[in-house]
């Protein structure tokens, strides 16, 4: 961002330095944390340095500022790109391969515990329904991407009962990450969920 050097002509309450990308992050990993209900306006200003003029400036309202934090964590995660289940050279170890990713993740340091788009806003004030519809379509987008992946080995009618059984794993997993889970407790649950996933060593090729 160009910062203009004639303060008068600066948006009220933006500091000279502001860096939206920054505070994008800081955002995300405060609603990664608290939930978007437990992180308030007032919080977001101070954490971000700056005045409510400037967030409207910057991100429009808080429900808009929640969608962008959530389309950065979905890039930061990957969750659209399930490429790496390809490597597996049968089903059991692809599942094995993003719910073992899965399980990292949700206690990586590096990151917040748990899952923003797992765990986000399954209960929701009424009045942010439309938030609460856009989390559930990211969901349901993510176990349809899951479905398609699975078809490598399976049928689309086995893929998409599996796909609804994998991610429900995972929601899981991130519940249980927030509740204080270590990677070799959720380690235990990945090895007792894949032996419901058929060790199918075979490639499909005739049904997408």
């Amino acid at each position: 961002m160009i910062v203009m050097e004639i303060a008068s002509k600066r948006p009220s309450g933006r500091p000279r330095s502001f860096d939206r990308d920054a505070a994008l992050e800081t955002a995300m990993r405060l609603f990664w944390k608290y939930g978007y209900e437990g992180v308030s306006f007032q919080q977001l200003t101070a954490a971000l340095g700056i005045g409510a003029p400037s967030l409207y400036a910057a991100f429009g309202n808080k429900g808009a500022l929640y969608r962008e934090a959530l389309d950065r964590y979905a890039n930061m995660r990957g969750a659209s790109d399930l490429s790496f289940m390809e490597a597996a050279c049968s089903l059991r170890e692809a599942v094995r391969l993003l719910l073992e990713g899965t399980a990292r993740g949700l206690v990586d340091p590096a990151g917040e515990v748990g899952c923003m788009l797992n765990t986000g806003m399954i209960a929701s004030h009424p009045d942010h329904d439309d938030l609460a519809r856009d989390l559930a379509q990211r969901r349901a987008q993510f176990r349809a991407l899951l479905t398609d992946a699975l078809q490598r080995w399976v049928s689309r009618e086995h893929a998409t009962r599996l796909s609804s059984y994998v991610t429900a794993v995972m929601q899981g997993m991130a519940i249980q990450a927030r509740d204080g889970f270590r990677q070799e407790q959720l380690q235990v649950v990945v090895d007792e969920a894949l032996k419901a996933v058929p060790d199918d060593s075979h490639t499909r090729t005739d049904v997408r």
